[in-house]
């Protein structure tokens, strides 16, 4: 067995960028952008007025002008537009264009209008309540930078430029297959001897939220059945995400049929729990990568989290998720696996923290459901204090 960081570092080893597609703007969110995007023209691309009131040329009110005809309305969406002289002056909408030979707007809340004349009720300062062309950002620049995860924001951005057809990172095609007699599909009711499927579909979810649709198998343990679907899944696939079939057990054919089938395993087991059968390889000729994880949900859903993502987002080039945060209570470990505790998390004081989350063992989903992580613990023979601080994997 190696040890979990050992593990980890062999995996992003084979981390992959599967090149580029275009997605148009609407499915792009969630995606990675792939490419630098740069501004089409200056933003803002003119002088904007921030406020409702008039704008006006500023000299005459240092020449002492108070009262101002106003000569017409410029609402946004117009053309630009000129005073007619320097003592008067428009009003003017949130949006729309300065007049050329204007520099200042003075709002409605600023004024008295009456019978088309406007009287300042207070000294306004020159420049104000403008939104000066190129202040956010210049023609030519880079607007958003690549391996930038797309969001709702990001998405305006795109398309303030024009940029309908988004360059993004492309998703690996990953199959997940669940192994094991004792399975059944969840609209089925078990017998005694029989449980849901489960890990399947936790998976599936997860890569949903990673834009990533998978295809999903389940099959028998017969070893002739699981190498011919293997074996064709390999050709198909970039990815694929095993769940059970690789303990110790007179049924776990998965290590084995693996080999068989020209898949190079990299390790099998890790000195963690949960988890510790963990499986993973690369077909060196097809590139194709094989997690195959421990049948137990929380070691399934657990080894998701600390190899597959880390993989995935080294390939798109995200930065990882793992953080920090203070231990709420003191924990141990003293023997020679690290641990992958479950925790939930509260800030308290401006500090990120945690607390172990009561579990009955790697098959226990209903405490998986209550966490928001895992807390990392490496051997330590006096154990964690609490408040210490500890590395910490958001599921």
């Amino acid at each position: 067995m190696i040890h979990y960081s050992e593990a980890l570092e062999l995996v992003l080893q084979h981390a992959r960028d599967y090149g580029i597609e275009r997605v148009h703007l609407k499915k792009a969110v969630g995606r990675v952008l792939a490419e630098n995007i740069q501004a089409d023209r200056d933003f803002p691309p003119f002088n904007r007025a921030t406020k409702d009131g008039i704008v006006l040329n500023y000299s005459a009110v240092e020449n002492g002008r108070r009262v101002f005809e106003i000569s017409g309305i410029l609402p946004a969406g117009t053309p630009a537009s000129v005073l007619e002289d320097q003592e008067t002056c428009m009003e003017i909408m949130t949006g729309a264009v300065v007049p050329f030979d204007a520099d200042t707007v003075v709002m409605y809340e600023r004024l008295q209008v009456e019978n088309g004349i406007a009287t300042l009720q207070s000294t306004p300062e020159k420049g104000q309540n403008i939104h000066y062309r190129g202040s956010d950002i210049g023609k030519g620049d880079v607007i958003l930078e690549a391996n930038k995860r797309i969001t709702a924001s990001v998405i305006g951005v795109l398309a303030s430029v024009g940029v309908y057809e988004v360059p993004v990172k492309k998703l690996p095609r990953v199959a997940v297959i669940s192994t094991g007699n004792e399975l059944v599909e969840v609209d089925i009711i078990p017998e005694a001897h029989q449980i849901r499927k489960s890990n399947s579909y936790a998976l599936h979810a997860a890569l949903s939220s990673e834009k990533i649709e998978p295809m999903m198998l389940h099959l028998q343990d017969d070893k002739d059945i699981i190498r011919q679907k293997l074996n064709y899944l390999v050709d198909e696939f970039d990815v694929l995400l095993l769940s059970g079939g690789v303990s110790r057990g007179k049924y776990d054919f998965i290590p084995d049929v693996l080999q068989e089938i020209g898949i190079e395993k990299s390790f099998h087991r890790v000195l963690q729990r949960p988890g510790k059968p963990f499986w993973f390889g690369i077909h060196p000729e097809k590139g194709t990568v094989v997690f195959s994880f421990p049948g137990n949900p929380v070691s399934t859903f657990a080894n998701y989290h600390l190899y597959f993502k880390p993989w995935l987002f080294k390939g798109m080039g995200l930065p990882g998720q793992t953080r920090t945060v203070v231990l709420g209570q003191a924990m141990e470990n003293t023997g020679p696996l690290t641990l992958f505790i479950k925790v939930s998390v509260y800030w308290e004081d401006g500090v990120l923290k945690a607390t172990p989350v009561k579990t009955n063992g790697s098959g226990d989903l209903v405490s998986l459901a209550k966490a928001d992580g895992l807390v990392e613990l490496q051997s330590k023979a006096n154990g964690f204090k609490e408040g210490e601080v500890v590395p910490y994997h958001p599921i």
